[in-house]
């Protein structure tokens, strides 16, 4: 009756870089990029990256930073998305404080273009590029 401790955080594992290479391609899907593109910003292989897309490597912080980067990202989104926020507020003590492009960018209900127009929209009232 031995239990064996590495499935249940092996599940758990999967079932994070799945999330976090989902939310990796919507967002190089929303920026209209290819993967090829994406690799070359992040200096990632076009390999690897699809593998992390695809939940089957967990990056490392200094692929999460480039890849961070090149989608004009905090590498703290990418954490979060992955499980493992080092945010404070992380104690369900209230809210983390993101920035309302971040917020949009991530936000799961909106298509892609809807992503887009938001931004442009949000984008013409506080006057950022």
């Amino acid at each position: 009756m031995t239990a064996r401790p590495s499935e249940p955080a092996d599940s758990g594992w999967s079932a994070s870089m799945n999330v976090l290479g989902d939310f990796i391609r919507a967002q190089r899907q929303l920026a209209k990029m290819s993967l090829r593109e994406m690799a070359a910003m992040s200096n990632v292989s076009n390999a690897y990256l699809s593998q992390v897309e695809r939940g089957l490597h967990q990056p490392s912080l200094k692929v999460l930073q480039s890849i961070a980067d090149a989608l004009q990202l905090s590498t703290d989104q990418l954490l979060k998305q992955a499980g493992w926020s080092t945010s404070a507020g992380s104690d369900g003590a209230g809210p983390v404080a993101q920035s309302t492009e971040d917020a949009i960018k991530a936000d799961p209900r909106l298509s892609p273009e809807q992503r887009t127009a938001l931004l442009g929209v949000y984008r013409s009232f506080v006057g950022t590029a």
